[in-house]
């Protein structure tokens, strides 16, 4: 979405709201396009003594999946926005100050940036999630798979020293 400032970048005090749906649906991420319901985007824009502020939220529910025991799980989006919009910069290296194009500014680029950007790299059905079994794919959550328990043979010589310490132990008590 396209918003026009010309009307109150010259006008200190005056502002200009917006809402909108942003629609993310085609966007993929991992193989997968968490972005299935359109983001709610609302916010407004000021300008505070000859400086534009841009201040705003997205908010969407994402039906996504655990990642550790692949079951599906529902996740809520709130990201907010705040930066500076200017119609020319004095220091060409400020990423944090956004340009003007002909007198406005694209919303959708910025947003559908700060999603994604948010998005938690981990998405997990609960904090002691036990995952899925390396060996059988069993549902840990549900108890015990029974698989036996198969040692890295890089740590075999570990575990020789641990049992003689623990048979010591026995043979001293």
């Amino acid at each position: 979405m396209y918003l026009d400032l010309r009307e109150i970048i010259h006008t200190p005090g005056e502002s200009r709201e917006f809402h909108y749906e942003l629609d993310l649906s085609q966007v993929e991420l991992y193989g997968e396009k968490p972005f299935d319901r359109p983001i709610q985007v609302s916010g407004v824009v000021r300008n505070m003594a000859g400086a534009l502020e841009l201040e705003g939220r997205a908010e969407s529910v994402l039906d996504t999946r655990c990642d550790r025991c692949l079951k599906p799980i529902t996740v809520t989006l709130d990201v907010s926005v705040n930066t500076l919009l200017a119609e020319e910069l004095e220091d060409e290296e400020n990423d944090e100050i956004i340009l003007l194009e002909k007198g406005g500014v694209e919303l959708d680029e910025i947003f559908s940036t700060a999603c994604i950007l948010n998005l938690d790299g981990k998405h997990l059905c609960s904090e002691d999630c036990k995952g899925l079994c390396g060996k059988c794919g069993a549902d840990l959550n549900k108890g015990p798979c029974g698989c036996k328990k198969e040692l890295d043979p890089r740590l075999a010589v570990l575990e020789r020293l641990l049992d003689k310490g623990s048979q010591d132990k026995d043979e001293d008590a």
